[in-house]
This record gives C-alpha cells, sequence and structure tokens, in this order.
C-alpha cells in the first residue's frame, strides 16, 4: 500500500485540541492564537525562515500545558483546568491581582472549610508560579524539539510566558533578550483568550493596556494598526478556524504513513500525556512496550504492527480533558467523578479522529477500556464488535496498570497480575490476548531492544519484557 502524505501542520493542528482542553481553553484556542500571530508577523515583514518557525511554535506553544497540571491541582485544591482558563484572564503582572485570583482560586468547590483549608496550605506553600511556569515552558520546548521543530520554535515557546518589562517567567527575560518569535506567542495568546471572552475590542485594549508592560511596543503597534474590518477578525470568529490556518501553513514539512516522524509524533504526544499525572508516569510508553511484545507473539506484523503501537502510545490522550482533581485523587471517586474518567475513551476518539493521519487508528486506541461481555466503556460494546487488536490492547493496559509501580503503591508482582487478568478470561478479556502476553512475559532474548522503535518493527521483533516468569 503507498504512503500517504500529510502536511505536518495538519497533524500537530488536529492534535491542538488536546492541548486547548488541557489549557482550559475552547477548542481552536491554539489555531486562533496561530491566525493572530501569523498576521503579525506579515505585518512586521517576518523573513519566510522565521515564519515557518514561528508557524509551528504558535500551534505548539502549549505542548508543556500538561506538565505543571498536577502540582497546579495539588497547591490550589481544585480543578487544574478551571485555575488555567482563569488565570489567562488575570494581570499576572501586578502582584495584587494575582494574589486575590489566588485566593479566590483556592478550594474553589470544596465548601467554606474546604477553601480556608486550601487557602492556608497555598499560604505555607509560598511562592509557587515560578516553578509551575518552567515546568511548562521547558516541557513544551523539550516536546518541540523531540517532534523535530526549528530550535528558534523551541526557543519561543519556552519563552511564552516572558513580559517585556522583566516581570514575566520563568527566567524574566527583559525587552529584546526575549526572543522576538517569543514575544509574537505571548501577545498572540493573550489576544486570542480576551479576543474569545470578550472580542476583538476588549481584546487590543488589553494589549494597549500591557505595551511596555507585558508586550514589545512595536508588536503592539503592529497589532492595532489592523482594521477591525480586517478578514483576520472574521476568520478567527470562525467555527472552525482550521481551514484559515492552512492559508498560512509554511509548506515545508510533509509526513507519510510511514513515516519515522509519524512515530515520533505518537510519543511525543504520549509524553504530553504522561505528564498530566505522577499516577500514570510513562504508562503510555509501558503499554506501547507491552502491546508491541504481546503483538509480535501474536504473528502480527508490518503496517498492522506499526498501528497497534502508535493507538498503544496514544490511546489516553482522552486523559488530558479529566480534571487533576480528579485524575489524583487519593480517595474513593464519587459516581459523578468516574463518570468523568469513563468518558476519556470517548474524548480519545474524538481527538484522533481529527487528525487524518491517526484517524484509521482512532478506533482502535478508544476502546481499551471495552470488555468482551459489554461490561467496559465508553461504549459497552461487545466482542463482536472488538477486533483481536483491540483486546490486545485492552489486556497490555490491564497488565500496564497491575504491574507499574506508582506512588502510592509498588507494581503488583508477575503472577499475581496474571492471575487477576486470567480470572476475566474468557468473558471479558480475550483468551488469545492472554496466551500472547503469557508467551511475551517469558521471553528472555537479550538481542531484543528493550524499548520499542520504528527497526523493531521492521524487523518483526517483540521489545524484551521489563519482567519475566521467574
Amino acid at each position: 500500500m503507498q504512503d500517504t502524505r500529510f502536511p505536518l501542520s495538519e497533524i500537530l493542528g488536529a492534535l491542538t485540541h488536546a492541548l486547548d482542553i488541557t489549557e482550559g481553553q475552547p477548542p481552536g484556542h491554539a489555531l486562533r492564537s496561530c491566525l493572530i500571530g501569523m498576521r503579525v508577523a506579515e505585518v512586521i515583514g517576518l523573513s519566510e525562515r522565521d515564519r515557518s518557525a514561528l508557524f509551528y511554535a504558535l500551534l505548539m506553544k502549549d505542548a508543556g500545558c500538561s506538565a505543571n497540571a498536577s502540582r497546579m491541582a495539588a497547591i490550589f485544591s481544585t480543578d487544574d483546568m478551571e485555575l488555567k482558563r482563569t488565570s489567562k484572564l488575570v494581570d499576572t503582572g501586578d502582584p495584587k491581582a494575582e494574589r486575590r485570583w489566588a485566593v479566590t482560586s483556592a478550594g474553589r468547590g470544596r465548601g467554606l472549610s474546604g477553601r480556608v483549608k486550601a487557602i492556608v496550605e497555598l499560604a505555607r506553600t509560598g511562592a509557587f508560579a515560578d516553578d509551575l511556569y518552567a515546568a511548562r515552558c521547558e516541557r513544551g520546548a523539550e516536546i518541540a524539539r523531540m517532534l523535530q521543530l526549528p530550535e528558534a520554535s523551541a526557543e519561543a515557546i519556552r519563552a511564552l510566558d516572558e513580559h517585556w518589562n522583566g516581570g514575566g517567567r520563568p527566567s524574566g527575560l527583559r525587552g529584546e533578550e526575549i526572543p522576538l518569535l517569543g514575544r509574537i506567542l505571548g501577545l498572540s495568546q493573550t489576544v486570542e483568550v480576551f479576543c474569545a471572552a470578550a472580542g476583538p475590542y476588549e481584546a487590543i485594549e488589553v494589549a494597549r493596556a500591557r505595551r511596555s508592560t507585558w508586550f514589545d511596543p512595536a508588536l503592539v503597534d503592529a497589532l492595532t494598526s489592523i482594521p477591525i474590518g480586517d478578514p483576520l477578525w472574521a476568520a478567527v470568529a470562525a467555527e472552525d478556524p482550521a481551514e484559515f490556518v492552512a492559508e498560512h501553513d509554511p509548506g515545508d514539512r510533509l509526513v507519510t504513513t510511514g513515516d519515522a516522524q509519524l512515530d515520533l509524533i505518537a510519543e511525543a504526544f504520549s509524553q504530553v500525556i504522561d505528564a498530566k499525572s505522577p499516577y500514570t508516569f510513562n504508562h503510555s510508553a509501558r503499554v506501547a512496550d507491552v502491546t508491541l511484545g504481546m503483538a509480535v507473539q501474536a504473528g502480527i506484523e508490518g503496517e498492522r504492527l506499526r498501528d497497534l503501537r502508535r493507538a498503544a502510545l496514544l490511546h489516553d490522550i482522552g486523559k488530558l480533558a479529566v480534571s487533576n482533581a480528579v485524575l489524583d485523587k487519593p480517595g474513593k471517586l464519587t459516581d459523578d467523578e468516574f463518570r468523568q474518567i469513563k468518558r476519556h475513551p470517548e474524548q480519545t476518539l474524538a481527538i484522533l479522529s481529527r487528525a487524518p493521519c491517526f484517524a484509521p487508528i482512532a478506533e482502535l486506541a478508544a476502546n481499551h477500556h471495552e470488555k468482551l461481555d459489554g461490561s467496559g466503556y465508553h461504549r459497552g460494546i461487545t466482542g463482536d464488535q472488538l477486533t483481536f487488536d483491540m483486546r490486545i490492547l485492552a489486556v497490555a493496559d490491564i497488565y500496564e496498570a497491575l504491574t507499574a509501580n506508582r506512588p502510592y503503591r509498588d507494581g503488583m508482582p508477575l503472577e499475581k497480575a496474571m492471575g487477576i487478568i486470567a480470572s476475566d478470561v474468557p468473558h471479558k478479556l480475550d483468551r488469545e490476548a492472554l496466551a500472547a502476553l503469557r508467551s511475551w512475559v517469558q521471553t528472555d532474548d537479550p538481542a531484543v531492544l528493550a524499548a520499542p522503535s520504528a527497526d523493531v518493527i521492521e524487523l518483526g521483533r517483540a521489545p524484551s519484557p521489563h519482567r519475566r516468569v521467574a
């Protein structure tokens, strides 16, 4: 089968939907920010090379958004996505405004005693913002480099929250110390947030008010030179801004379905997913490891093997839409909280279906909690609707969850985990999938790579199991 070619921008643009949700923003936030930033770039006459780097930086500006989600939820004892949403409407350059927001946000939704406890804990914790911003910006730059974007894109993402007057984060850069592309990112993001909340007039007034404090005055002047009747604002207001973003596509990067860069994209987003919660650290990569090992033992090869690994890496991308107040909750979940958890496969399906290159694996990835007897979620479908590949992924996900070390407990011994899985065969889990797992965990071939890779898939070899039967 001939490989299909996709613009990198189309792939990343589709996956920004997940980043928007994690940041507490309405879908399309990154795309609309991209439109604003690219229009400013036109006004100032940015070079073609810099426009290309800016374009990808604008799409991936929130790649580090999950890196501070868990800590943010813990510090404030509330929903991290709501915190992120409201924080973007606050003038963090004004210490009083930032403190007022912090006190108002702490313990929100937890009743009076819960809020008082959260405010006391917040005061005890002291300065928090620098670490939170640093985690987000540094991780975003790392993801950009992993995606092989230009270094200028990575540096722009790292400088996203720096301010012209030196009052930004994480490094307190001032004026032209801030990379020009990073200055454009910061302005574009803020303008989009206020435009979505109150319209372009209000957004422009905010930019003017923060001229020479948050923002490069020359960039604010460039923005305010764009009339309200300019097509930019109609595009920003469009229900689906993707078609307008495509007009700015540099067209310099194409990815094929068989390209190793598509594997890199899946790997990079798996790291975004796993950074969301310490309870799922490295989960996606390990599930991919187990899935690949099982699949090879079952005789699966070629494109099917490749797609299974990509689906395993991305199966939990829908968890980015779940609050860390739920994901990291130490005690028993309420019925409503469990309903939120049970929706994450539905979100996985919606997110992956947006990207043409990942749409063929969207169903495979989203069905990892379904069971043969219909007792799974999110759909409750039965065995006749579950392919063997889906059945393998379901078993691999359970095996990883049982055997992985977590902050609150050690991984389960191999034999006990296998026994639990076997107890659900054949009514819930597939007998042949269990056989493939057993075969894989008994493999002890030092010549086989410990981590899955394109070479492993090409050679049709299984990665070494992280544990073997004693």
